[in-house]
């Protein structure tokens, strides 16, 4: 049986802070949703002042990107020349949600909502980058 790595409660917490922190350093207010694997909620967090749908968002875009192992970008854009693509049961394809990836396996995802497509990705970013 193969082992297969996965996200601690402590990798949830630190990648939501990390995310939070770079929100607030740039004053957006967002929801951040991380999802396992499975695209199973782990954490959603909308901050003060984030509209109330951004929390929806946030959760699809995490689930399409998790269950992927793509950034939600990459189907914003494959719709575009394939509509078809719109049917697909996994989620929200808009930009802003990236997957996470340790030991070349995806582990989960981390979808943001609330500013612009571009600013959602870096914030998700941000968040992944504090697992280091």
């Amino acid at each position: 049986m193969r082992t297969k790595p996965c996200l601690t409660s402590a990798d949830v917490k630190k990648m939501m802070a990390a995310a939070l922190a770079e929100a607030e350093k740039n004053k957006w207010q967002v929801a951040v949703a991380i999802v396992d694997d499975g695209g199973f909620m782990l954490h959603l967090e909308r901050m003060d002042g984030a509209a109330v749908t951004t929390a929806e968002v946030a959760v699809g875009k995490a689930r399409t990107s998790a269950l992927t192992r793509r950034p939600s970008k990459f189907f914003e854009d494959r719709v575009k020349d394939r509509p078809a693509f719109i049917a697909f049961p996994a989620g929200l394809f808009i930009q802003g949600a990236v997957p996470i990836m340790h030991q070349d396996e995806c582990v989960g995802a981390i979808g943001v909502s609330g500013v612009q497509s571009a600013e959602d990705e870096q914030i998700a970013r941000a968040g992944i980058a504090a697992l280091g």
